[in-house]
């Protein structure tokens, strides 16, 4: 029997999530063959893992247009277009429902752990271009698989790697000794477990994005109802005029109402602000933790930390292909300029596809929040445009892969980890404003940021 030749072979795509899909389904739209693998025991698994959490963008900003074509003849509706999901309905609604229709071509519990040239390390030049992709997976049981592919997408996202709480990027001192006591999401208050560990006590909450604030605000509202607790705001900066973001005048108000929640926080005494402190150890305190900075201070002992510092790409499966990443951001060099927090504060990027995204190996893609590497601010109908593109480059349409089809408005809309649950306060707020800080996921459609602020 003949080998299939590399044309033959499927389109693998890593990561069953907003975009891993999307991807999925336009490669099906363009008559090529997907094999989704996800890690999870379904699809979303990430977003499942912040179920409780509520997007700050309205369904009609969170779905692909090629995976509602392969939904409509299910006879899916998408929901109320206006209205917004928490990430429990964005994956049993959508995400979920879209991957039942893709079928066999995804599989669970298969994790990936590494991506190479069939017969070629990273150092061999000679025929890599002609040669497939060898994908490594490990199952559930704990065995393992190679599977060919003619391509590879990798849309396994940055939630399995949140940066930690050390100023410097790394692991404060004692941080992982003391991991029993930290943890690094928002917490889920209605879970009776994480409620516990909470309520009457003392919580130091790490981070200046909207995640710490969604932390900050769950928290007030707890100390409301328990006496005792307290959240210990902990900022790198200091405090100022954005430090919550656009208020009243952004123009997300369930974002700017997140903000104005966590003001609160602070100013009805629930939360206290300590500016300027970057943590370089975590010290034991009989059962309680002390926070020690680079400059000496000590806090207070804290019962609990919450560290909500960011998220960061693994790239240790694909250490033997040859990526093109930018030196800070760890995105693809030519995407990195586009979304560099240190000159884009808004979070806003150009529509953006298979030129940004490629790297010196062919045919091999990071995309989603993955292709963002550490920049924090990442928009799913960007993501969709990503997948959209490279899809048309593998099927050998570059003129539609070069073609932008995403059009932006003039005001930046990203999402992630908001507490909107009232959507006639959403609609009856007005005004302009700049990007708030940073979430856990921002998801959305934003606009090219002014050259050097919003």
């Amino acid at each position: 029997m003949n080998a299939p030749t590399t044309d033959q072979l499927p389109v693998v795509v890593v990561g069953a999530g907003p975009v891993g899909l999307a991807a999925a389904a336009h490669l099906m739209e363009r008559g090529l063959e997907p094999l989704v693998l996800e890690s999870g025991p379904s699809a979303g698994t990430a977003v499942r893992a912040w179920s409780h959490v509520r997007l700050f963008s309205p369904w009609a900003e969170v779905t692909d247009p090629a995976a509602e074509k392969l939904l409509a003849p299910t006879g899916w509706i998408r929901p109320d277009g206006a209205a917004y999901p928490t990430g429990a309905d964005w994956a049993e609604q959508y995400l979920q429902p879209l991957a039942d229709v893709l079928g066999d071509t995804v599989r669970y519990g298969a994790t990936v752990t590494g991506v190479a040239r069939a017969g070629r390390d990273r150092i061999v030049d000679s025929g890599r271009d002609e040669q497939p992709f060898t994908v490594h997976i490990q199952l559930a049981d704990g065995h393992e698989e190679r599977i060919n592919a003619r391509a590879v997408i990798d849309a396994s996202g940055t939630w399995s790697t949140p940066s930690p709480m050390g100023a410097d990027g790394l692991p404060a001192l004692g941080e992982k000794t003391a991991a029993e006591r930290i943890s690094y999401r928002v917490p889920d208050l209605g879970d009776p477990t994480v409620r516990a560990r909470h309520a009457g006590k003392r919580t130091a909450v790490i981070g200046s994005g909207a995640s710490a604030f969604t932390a900050l605000a769950y928290l007030a509202d707890l100390a409301k109802e328990e006496d005792g607790t307290h959240a210990v705001w902990i900022l790198r900066r200091g405090i100022g005029a954005n430090t919550y973001g656009g208020g009243e005048a952004d123009q997300l108000p369930a974002r700017g109402a997140l903000g104005l929640r966590a003001k609160a926080a602070v100013e009805n005494g629930h939360a206290s602000a300590v500016t300027g402190f970057r943590t370089e150890a975590v010290e034991r305190d009989g059962d309680r933790l002390v926070l020690v900075a680079e400059d000496g201070r000590r806090l207070d002992p804290v019962d609990e930390v919450i560290v909500l510092t960011g998220f960061r790409p693994d790239l240790s499966f694909l250490s033997e292909i040859r990526l093109g990443l930018d030196e800070r951001l760890q995105a693809p060099t030519a995407l990195a300029p586009l979304i560099d927090p240190n000159v884009h504060s808004c979070g806003t990027v150009y529509p953006h596809g298979v030129g940004e995204l490629t790297h010196p190996e062919q045919d091999v893609y990071l995309v989603g929040m993955k292709s963002y590497g550490r920049a924090p601010t990442f928009l799913a109908m960007t993501g969709y445009e990503q997948a959209r593109s490279i899809t048309a480059a593998l099927a050998g349409d570059r003129e539609a892969a070069e073609r932008v089809e995403l059009t932006l408005p003039e005001t930046g809309v990203c999402g992630g980890a908001g507490l909107f649950d009232d959507p006639d306060a959403a609609q009856n707020s007005e005004g302009g404003g700049c990007c708030a800080t940073p979430a856990i996921l921002q998801i959305g459609i934003g606009a090219p940021a002014a050259s050097g602020g919003c």
